[in-house]
C-alpha cells in the first residue's frame, strides 16, 4: 500500500476577511476531494485571511497511481487564478517502510 500527501502553502488574492477566505478555500478543497477521490482539508494558517494551508492525502495499491494523483492535484492548485502557490511539500511512502 502507498500513502502520499501534499501540503500547499497558498497566498490568496483580493481577500479582506476570513469569510472571503472561506469562499475561496472551501470550493478548492471540495474540488480536490471530488475530482481526485482524496482526503482534503484546510490545514494551516486558519487565522490569517490572505494565507491558507491545504493538505491532501491519497492511498493506493500502486505507486504510479498515487504519484499521478498527487501530480494532477498539484497542477490543479497551481492553475487556480485566485490563489498563488507559494510552496508544496510532498511525501510518498510504502506502508512497510520503516
Amino acid at each position: 500500500m502507498w500513502v502520499g500527501w501534499l501540503e500547499f502553502d497558498l497566498l490568496l488574492g483580493d481577500v479582506h476577511s476570513l469569510k472571503q477566505k472561506r469562499s475561496v478555500i472551501r470550493p478548492l478543497v471540495a474540488e480536490l476531494a471530488r475530482r481526485f477521490s482524496v482526503s482534503a482539508a484546510e490545514t494551516g494558517t486558519q487565522e490569517l485571511h490572505r494565507r491558507a494551508g491545504v493538505g491532501i492525502a491519497v492511498v493506493s495499491g500502486d505507486r504510479a497511481h498515487a504519484v499521478s494523483v498527487l501530480d494532477a492535484a498539484e497542477r490543479l492548485v497551481a492553475s487556480r487564478p485566485e490563489v498563488e502557490l507559494l510552496s508544496v511539500r510532498r511525501d510518498l511512502r510504502r506502508s512497510d517502510d520503516e
